[in-house]
């Protein structure tokens, strides 16, 4: 994004904008052996998403060494639940995630989507336990990160240290712009903010700046910006009638990001 607007365009976590492209789901079939599914992140295409940048050989294998199996989770299951006891982190490798948790009358309010690149499972440090729902939106496959060896080799190489940190106050920055987005904007507010930050951090693993398939329903937007589901569905016809999107079902084309941009940046001109 050429220009970003004053108010963090961060609905959900994003990692470093260094440009990636996903590598291919793994063919291997689902009986084979945890060994099989070791992953070496010094070779994998996400690396420099998920990963600390400029570390030696010897800093590489030892993360290599942390990063205990691959997991595959199958689209609608669940990484972890609510009230889990909390282990590791997760970096995600191939597919898409929900978060979210349940509110009194048995809804799920979705709290965020996470994607390759991304890491997962930061709700458990506070307390040891997750505070909610990780769900697969499509066939996955996650790196297993035990936090206590993360821990002690971050004491020993200070730039997993520093990464932690980074990630650690990305999340806060998230808050920060989901507190923005359900506190003060109109619909087509959330919706332009939301596409633009999802756009944007797909472009950051080689995808399209102007394409992106929606991997959640519209009910799940809703959820996640605060709106109904028939919101969700007028607002996007809007944006088709004005030429900003093309949507042909969960295919969307962005026709004109600067228009999203303007309807986010008006909100803050409005204050």
């Amino acid at each position: 994004m050429s220009a970003s607007p004053r108010i963090p365009i961060v609905p959900a976590f994003q990692a470093d904008e260094s440009s990636g492209t996903l590598p291919e789901a793994a063919q291997a079939p689902v009986h084979m052996t945890p060994q099989a599914f070791k992953v070496a992140c010094s070779n994998c295409n996400l690396r420099e998403l998920c990963m600390p940048v400029g570390l030696n050989d010897e800093q590489l294998k030892r993360i290599d060494d942390v990063v205990a199996v691959r997991r595959k989770i199958k689209r609608g299951t669940t990484l972890f639940r609510n009230g889990e006891q909390f282990t590791s982190l997760f970096a995600i490798r191939t597919g898409f995630f929900k978060t979210c948790v349940a509110t009194e009358d048995g809804r799920d309010q979705v709290t965020g989507f996470q994607m390759a690149g991304e890491i997962i499972g930061l709700d458990g440090i506070v307390n040891d336990h997750h505070t909610c729902d990780a769900v697969a939106l499509e066939d996955a496959e996650v790196c297993v990160m035990p936090f206590d060896r993360i821990e002690e080799l971050s004491r020993e190489v200070n730039a997993l240290q520093h990464h932690v940190h980074k990630i650690l106050s990305r999340e806060i920055v998230r808050e920060h712009g989901v507190m923005l987005l359900l506190g003060s904007m109109r619909a087509e507010e959330r919706l332009a903010a939301f596409l633009l930050n999802l756009v944007q951090r797909l472009h950051a693993r080689g995808f399209s700046q102007s394409e992106l398939v929606l991997r959640m329903t519209r009910e799940e937007i809703g959820s996640y910006l605060g709106l109904k589901l028939e919101t969700v569905s007028r607002t996007f016809s809007k944006f088709v009638e004005e030429g900003i999107v093309e949507v042909k079902q969960r295919h969307v084309r962005i026709l004109s990001p600067d228009a999203l941009k303007r309807i986010v940046n008006s909100q803050q001109a409005c204050h």
